[in-house]
């Protein structure tokens, strides 16, 4: 099984340096691009290749690219944003690849920075990875040094400076245009869309922001093709997908596995089971603000559109499980409160909506509820749901809200019935 994202890192050393690297095939992407390849053509390449943005949204990267304005009449500077803020609860693994294999990052960024004509890159950081922060800045300098970051790369006319940002740490800078006020630095809240970023974005000029692992992809697509990037799948989506799986299981991690894998397989073989005595109940397939699935979903390919048939969203494809030991109410009430935490304030449901929602589930879980606040809570999930708030943040909480009241809403009632939580 190929691994392509994955190959360089091995946990028990330091990641490669620059020597190392290009000993591996590192830098061979950029080689490519810059001698044989037009920005067009490296875009089309990835277009054919099926690769969807790994951040959450799934959205095709090479038509994201395409709508960058190109030719001698488009503005400049421009700039390629890779979002590596990674606040998603449950979600880790841009962090394997940023601290596993730096260059591979800078090597991305060089390519797709060439794809759209960028003058400027910045790898938007999130605060606490600190040794990616470290490894990030060694690999930029050593490739700098080596004439791949600079004016004038490797004699092709084609120039681009790289910085690294450490986001201030909200969960709100993983929406692209609310990343881009911050990077500007100004309050971390989202822009209307239109415009959208790819015409006018960081200070009003073209920008992409793309998600780490979607970037770590394209130097594979450039060395070893489109139809070599399908035929990892399992599925009709390309490419390999890191997926990772948190909760009581035996081996909880992060995988390399090709797109389209299935949850059981995920779970069972790769995650080592449950533990002993307990039974999974549930799964969040893609960070906290997914829907449930439960046990009729278990064998569905882990891609973009069968999760999405199943009633959920694959997300970043990081799964939280919920066991038969632990409390679904304690659950709902855990991610809630973070979302509520994490509101920018800037519209009025998702401020105000998630703290009483918040309210609603400690009230129930600490044995105050009443039987209709499951009604509230109902109607709730409705009006923070898609359409109704500016962003996605609060129709994002939602899912797993309205969702756990659909496949447990029994234990809320055991909950309200019986005047407290019965797991404490």
């Amino acid at each position: 099984m190929e691994r392509p994202l994955t190959q360089n890192i091995d946990r028990g050393r330091e990641p490669l340096g620059l020597k190392a690297y290009e000993a591996a095939g590192g830098y061979q992407a950029v080689r490519k691009v810059l001698t044989e390849m037009t920005p067009e053509q490296v875009t089309k390449a990835v277009k054919d290749s099926g690769l969807r943005g790994r951040g959450g949204a799934g959205f095709p990267t090479g038509l994201k690219w395409s709508f960058v304005p190109m030719g001698d009449d488009a503005p400049h500077p421009k700039y390629l944003v890779c979002n590596a803020d990674e606040m998603e609860p449950g979600t880790f693994k841009d962090r394997v690849l940023l601290e596993g294999d730096p260059h591979l990052m800078v090597e991305s960024m060089i390519v797709a920075g060439y794809a759209m004509g960028a003058d400027v890159g910045y790898i938007f950081l999130r605060w606490a990875y600190r040794l990616a922060d470290r490894r990030l800045r060694a690999a930029i300098a050593e490739a700098t040094a080596a004439g791949y970051l600079g004016d004038n790369i490797l004699g092709s006319g084609y120039s681009l400076t790289l910085h690294v940002h450490v986001s201030a740490g909200r969960y709100i800078c993983g929406e692209e245009t609310a990343l881009l006020n911050s990077l500007e630095g100004r309050r971390a809240t989202p822009r209307a869309k239109p415009p959208f970023p790819q015409v006018s974005g960081l200070w009003g000029k073209p920008t992409i922001v793309q998600n780490v692992e979607t970037l770590c992809n394209v130097p594979h697509v450039i060395n070893r093709g489109a139809d070599w990037f399908r035929g990892l799948s399992r599925t009709e989506e390309g490419g390999t997908k890191l997926y990772g799986v948190s909760g009581r299981v035996k081996n909880p991690g992060c995988w390399e596995l090709p797109m389209g894998t299935p949850i059981r397989e995920i779970v069972e073989e790769h995650a080592g089971g449950m533990q002993d005595g307990l039974k999974l109940r549930g799964l969040l397939p893609g960070g906290a603000s997914t829907d449930f699935l439960v046990e009729e979903h278990f064998d569905t390919p882990m891609d973009y559109t069968s999760i999405q048939a199943a009633g959920s969203r694959m997300g970043t494809g990081t799964m939280i499980l919920l066991d038969d030991g632990n409390c679904p109410v304690g659950m709902a009430l855990n991610m809630q409160n973070f979302f509520a935490r994490e509101s920018c304030g800037w519209c009025t449901p998702c401020r105000d909506g998630l703290p009483w929602i918040e309210k609603l589930l400690q009230a129930i879980e600490n044995g105050d509820g009443h039987a209709d606040d499951l009604d509230l809570l109902d109607a709730h999930a409705r009006d923070l749901g898609p359409g109704n708030t500016f962003c996605a943040l609060a129709p994002g909480a939602m899912e797993p809200l309205h969702s756990g009241l659909k496949f447990f809403r029994q234990d809320f009632e055991r909950h309200i019935a019986g005047k407290g939580c019965p797991w404490s």
